[in-house]
């Protein structure tokens, strides 16, 4: 096309955003038009939130089955035995596949799904919380520049995940609860909870308003280690990846993302996530003290001591499992959700 005897540009479907109030250039059209880019809202403090929390809920929904798989595993060999009726049961270990289809054949397929609501309640505060922490973290250390340094990324993931996980702890605490509820009843124990809200109601009558934060110590480390793996993760290798190879922001890009992030956060939080399962699942006493660990320490130090140090990492093989899938689906699910609404990459 020729305008007044000079070439124009060609009408590339592209579009370059210099600052945050330069000019758009649209080629789309075969013109240029020239308007100043304003803060997107996707990019606000609550829309931000509730992309996260939906985007969470599709994760959580899709890999559940794997979450109450390695709770069930992990609560195996907390005890050498079990009394019932004067008698003693011999606990019988189970593998990650042999659990799963152990828990279809003795107590339905649909028990998979056990605790799953309190799982997305949990996500209404640790997911949004999370997200937009780490955003505000990162803008307040980047202070305007383009480059954002490893440390930097792993403070910020780490103040993240340590806040979201201590304000879900108590959603956290009612959904492990829920979870065991098929396997003590298979070995012959009274229930301990029937539903969601009766088990919050239990868990307060016992031990107080602040017995929802019952493990709440090695929840929060746990999800420190985890949001360091995954938020610090995904975001520096996205970057990396798309510095060094070339690639534009897209799908190709978040799917090598996220598995890396699966892989190194559930790496760094499995045994503060085993810790956290055993001191949760617990029993208590009238006063709300566990009767069987003192603490996250004595819990750390009598499972490496009766178990082995691996048992640190039972129910490892679930968790990166879980971590990968649920990583891919958030990720790929978050960065969707954005983009239709018009917001840039994450």
């Amino acid at each position: 096309m020729v305008n007044n005897g000079k070439p124009t540009a060609p009408a590339a479907a592209t579009e370059a955003v210099t600052g945050d109030d330069t000019m758009q250039q649209t080629a789309a059209t075969g013109r240029t038009e020239m308007r100043p880019v304003k803060y997107h809202y996707a990019d606000t403090f609550w829309c931000t939130y509730l992309v996260s929390v939906f985007a969470a809920s599709i994760a959580e929904t899709v890999t559940y089955p794997l979450d109450l798989t390695k709770t069930r595993l992990q609560i195996q060999g907390e005890a050498a035995a079990v009394d019932i009726d004067g008698g003693v049961k011999k606990l019988k270990y189970r593998g990650m596949f042999a659990t799963a289809t152990g828990i279809i054949r003795e107590e339905g397929a649909l028990k998979l799904w056990q605790g799953i609501t309190p799982a997305l309640y949990r996500h209404l505060v640790y997911s949004g919380v999370r997200i937009v922490t780490y955003d505000a973290l990162r803008k307040k250390l980047r202070n305007g520049k383009e480059t954002f340094s490893l440390w930097q990324s792993a403070l910020s993931g780490v103040g993240a995940g340590a806040l979201a996980q201590w304000l879900a702890s108590p959603a956290d605490l009612v959904k492990v609860h829920v979870q065991m509820e098929g396997k003590r009843r298979l070995l012959g124990l009274e229930p301990r909870v029937h539903s969601a809200a009766h088990a919050f109601r239990e868990i307060i009558s016992r031990g107080g308003i602040f017995g929802l934060w019952k493990g709440s110590v090695p929840n929060v480390q746990r999800a420190a280690l985890v949001n360091l793996g995954d938020l610090t993760t995904y975001d520096t290798v996205k970057h990396f990846i798309m510095h060094k190879t070339g690639l534009p922001d897209c799908h190709v890009v978040h799917i090598m993302s996220s598995i890396c992030a699966g892989l190194v956060a559930a790496t760094m939080g499995t045994p503060a996530d085993v810790v956290k399962t055993r001191i949760m699942n617990q029993p208590t006493d009238a006063s709300g003290r566990g009767l069987l660990y003192k603490g996250s320490v004595d819990c750390l130090q009598q499972t490496i001591g009766k178990e082995g140090f691996f048992a640190l990492y039972k129910g490892f093989l679930p968790v990166w499992i879980r971590m990968a899938p649920w990583s891919l689906t958030f990720w790929l699910s978050f960065e969707q959700i954005r983009a239709s609404l018009g917001a840039g990459g994450y």
